[in-house]
């Protein structure tokens, strides 16, 4: 039997906050403009963001930055979003009456937010000797 390669493992930090009262579509729309970049830069992005989520977005993203620090040993400046993703949580259902004795539903949709950052692979410059 073939003996199976050892992948080493890159280490991740991740946060999630769960049941936010934002719309998924809505927080996705947030999410997707931080996907892949810089930590720092990310926070840049998010802080001038007009959107809502992005304050709760930030606030995940420094978790995940607080929890790569303090449990992983890993350096702020080398990490970036590596995941980003929105799921929809439960949905609060309202009622408001309407004309003829009916109702109309108000559905209050929440979100789950996962960011997970990790540190970039160092890449060597171009005419960098080492």
């Amino acid at each position: 039997m073939p003996k199976r390669a050892v992948i080493e493992e890159i280490p991740k930090a991740r946060a999630v906050t769960k049941y936010i009262r934002v719309g998924p579509r809505k927080a996705r729309q947030v999410v997707d403009l931080i996907r892949g970049k810089p930590v720092e830069e990310a926070l840049t992005i998010l802080q001038f963001c007009p959107k809502a989520a992005a304050k709760i977005v930030s606030k995940v993203v420094n978790s995940a930055v607080a929890n790569a620090e303090r449990n992983l040993h890993l350096r702020r400046v080398n990490l970036y979003i590596s995941e980003a993703y929105v799921d929809q949580g439960p949905t609060l259902k309202r009622y408001r009456p309407r004309a003829m004795g009916r109702v109309a539903v108000i559905r209050r949709k929440t979100s789950h937010i996962t960011i997970v950052v990790q540190e970039r692979e160092e890449v060597p410059r171009r005419g960098a000797k080492g």
